[in-house]
């Protein structure tokens, strides 16, 4: 709620910098109000919930909903200063102007999200709800802009141009400002005379920005759902096959006070028999849930902690311990990091030679340096007893095998036979050997057997125990013998990088006869392959196919399309500066960037062809379109940036969503807005 609220604040302090009056900054700011109570009515209807997801659309909506009602308040104040018109008549003579120009955007943005709202599975999940929060707002922002701001206009705005004002230190800077701000302008104007009609500098620039994509694109490390700071820690124990219960139990205490001494830590649990990564029982496994303090509580976030609690549990001897986090969606999968499955598809039921590729696996992924916290439950060598049974000799004493090992199965681990109720208490019946019985593991040969005559018969007397090495517990997946392998990419490193390198493992040190699967996340991830560059295409081609339609031309378009390749290099630039990765947040923010910086170019387009209509020439009609809407374009473009600063220094929960979503968005249209005001006017002189 507070970053709504700065992102409200920094809004409105550009607007005021740009427009220089209060009655002017109040009407684009009452728009923001009405534009998110309206996207809660159809967030509400669409089923929607405030979660991350839309709240992340609710504070960019804020930055866009108010640009339809500053293009409107900046009109009118330019004819009231160039005509000398009242307020009621300058709004009306804007109406007849830019009202096209109003609905074009307004259908050009929710273009954008319009197609991306009907991708299925997890990632359509995070579209979905993104693209509806953000399209309701920007349609009812666009009614706004074309009812209630031109009201407002006529009401409260006064023609104050030319008049002499009372000078506060307020109207100083903003005349100072104003005057630089003329001074910039006629340069820019000046760079477009010399530029314009030069197609050779038009085209250099689009290459030249068409080649720092891909390169960018290639060293900056994709993602899928970055894994936030949730404020709790899983360690998983491990200690050696064979190890009791006791001494697993006694070295979970022992992490537990540990990890009670690191800052941030509030409380930790510790568990015994079980771990909950791999969903691995016995007697060698552990699992210690780490409860962190609240974020404004503590110094540190989560991956410092894990760093110190990993550097302390060294000096915790006869164990392997792994911290992993919480999953980055509840459901998929037990624990933040990438999960895989290393499967036997040879079906020859060779448990050692499985266990030995699994080894092998498991070494090679140790070395590469995009992996850590490499986890594995997989073991062939627990100590166990076999028994070895005497068929002949069974059948000889009238024992039947299969009775045999029922009776031994109750002996030794116990059977519930019935209930009873006894004092107003219910209680239950379990037949079980009693422990001076089975203490040893020679105490079973002692047990004995009915035969088929009636007779006890001793298990020695058929049956003789050895011990082995074997499997703890069989897991299959997908119907074939297989090991559950967890972990994490290494600090700097991205999921996809992780996955990358684990493929590459795979390929070089996997026999014939064994594969790996993915599970939970990051089966999503690499199923996903380019989708990020198909919902790209499309957005476009939705794009495209609006403004042909706005335009009654099918080379028009094509300006505000190849103005774009400028805001994708900034997006990924500061993403690359920022050490973020190309995850799902970065590309809801590239999407969205097509409509903010394909609604720039509309608006000078469209000016630009209506002075094209009135006779002025190619140039001049170019020039004229970029020079009118200068002003109202950076207004706009920097109250949006300015609406993301909460965004891009955000600390907590969520932060790393916020930051990514609020860099990608930031840096597409801060590049995309200083370059595109020079790229847009010399496309529309080429189209």
């Amino acid at each position: 709620i507070h970053t709504l609220v700065e992102a409200f604040v920094l809004v409105a302090l550009v607007v005021f910098l740009f427009l220089g009056d209060w009655r002017s900054t109040l009407i684009p700011t009452l728009a923001v109000p009405v534009s998110l109570i309206g996207a809660f009515f159809f967030m509400q209807l669409f089923g929607l919930t405030i979660n991350l997801i839309t709240l992340f659309a609710l504070v960019l909506a804020i930055g866009i909903v108010v640009d339809n009602a500053i293009v409107v308040v900046e009109a009118v104040h330019t004819k009231m200063a160039e005509e000398h018109l009242s307020p009621y008549k300058a709004v009306k003579k804007v109406l007849q102007e830019i009202s096209g120009a109003i609905i074009a955007i307004t259908l050009l943005m929710t273009a954008v999200f319009v197609p991306v709202a009907f991708m299925t599975g997890p990632v359509g999940v995070f579209y979905r709800q993104f693209s509806i929060t953000m399209a309701t707002s920007i349609v009812i922002s666009g009614f706004v802009a074309l009812t209630l701001t031109p009201v407002l206009c006529a009401m409260i705005l006064k023609n104050t141009h030319g008049q002499p004002k009372k000078k506060t230190p307020i109207d100083w800077l903003l005349d100072r400002f104003n005057t630089w701000f003329e001074r910039l302008t006629g340069r820019y104007v000046g760079l477009l005379n010399h530029i314009v009609n030069r197609k050779t500098v038009t085209y250099g620039l689009l290459i030249a920005f068409c080649a720092g994509i891909w390169i960018t694109s290639k060293t900056l490390p994709s993602g899928f759902i970055p894994n936030e700071d949730q404020g709790m820690i899983y360690a998983i124990i491990q200690t050696p096959p064979g190890s009791t219960l006791e001494r697993t139990n006694d070295i979970a205490l022992k992490l537990q006070k540990v990890a009670e001494h690191v800052e941030g830590v509030k409380s930790v649990s510790a568990l015994a028999g079980y771990e909950v990564l791999t969903e691995g029982r016995g007697s060698n496994a552990g699992t210690c849930l780490i409860n962190l303090k609240d974020w404004s509580d503590r110094k540190h976030d989560v991956k410092e902690i894990i760093d110190e609690l990993e550097e302390k549990s060294k000096e915790i001897p006869g164990a392997t311990i792994e911290f992993f986090q919480p999953p980055a969606v509840p459901g998929y999968g037990a624990a933040g990091g990438f999960s895989l499955r290393l499967l036997d598809k040879t079906n020859s039921g060779n448990y050692k030679e499985f266990g030995k590729v699994n080894d092998e696996f498991m070494a090679a992924l140790r070395k590469r340096k995009e992996l850590t916290g490499l986890f594995t439950f997989f073991a062939s060598n627990y100590p166990q007893y076999e028994l070895e049974i005497d068929n002949q000799a069974a059948m000889q004493k009238g024992v039947s095998i299969g009775k045999a090992m029922d009776n031994l199965s109750i002996l030794i681990g116990s059977t519930y036979e019935l209930g009873f109720i006894r004092f107003g208490t219910f209680y239950k019946v379990y037949v079980q050997a009693a422990p001076n019985y089975r203490e040893l593991p020679d105490d079973v040969l002692k047990l004995y057997v009915k035969n088929d005559r009636d007779e006890m018969v001793p298990y020695s007397a058929f049956m003789k125990i050895r011990k082995t090495q074997g499997l703890n517990e069989i897991t299959r997946y997908n119907m074939y013998t297989s090991s559950a392998i967890k972990g994490s990419p290494a600090r700097g490193y991205s999921s996809g990088e992780a996955i990358a390198a684990i493929q590459e493992v795979a390929k070089n040190t996997l026999p014939r006869g064994y594969d790996i699967d993915w599970l939970g996340l990051s089966k999503d991830e690499v199923a996903r392959g380019n989708e990020a560059v198909y919902i790209f295409i499309i957005v476009l081609a939705f794009v495209y196919l609006v403004l042909a339609a706005q335009y009654e031309s099918f080379l028009l378009p094509l300006a505000v399309i190849l103005s774009l390749p400028v805001g994708v290099f900034g997006s990924l630039l500061l993403l690359m500066i920022m050490g973020l990765s190309n995850d799902i947040y970065a590309q809801l923010g590239l999407v969205m960037l097509v409509g903010l910086l394909g609604k720039k170019a509309v608006l000078i387009g469209d000016f630009a062809v209506q002075k094209r209509q009135q006779g002025v020439s190619l140039v001049d009609a170019a020039i004229e379109g970029a020079r009118t809407r200068f002003r109202p374009i950076l207004m706009t473009s920097f109250a949006f940036i300015a609406g993301l600063i909460p965004l891009l220094f955000a600390t907590g929960p969520g932060a790393l969503g916020n930051r990514t979503i609020g860099a990608s968005s930031a840096g597409g249209m801060l590049l995309g807005t200083l370059f595109g005001v020079i790229v847009i006017p010399g496309l529309y002189y080429v189209f």
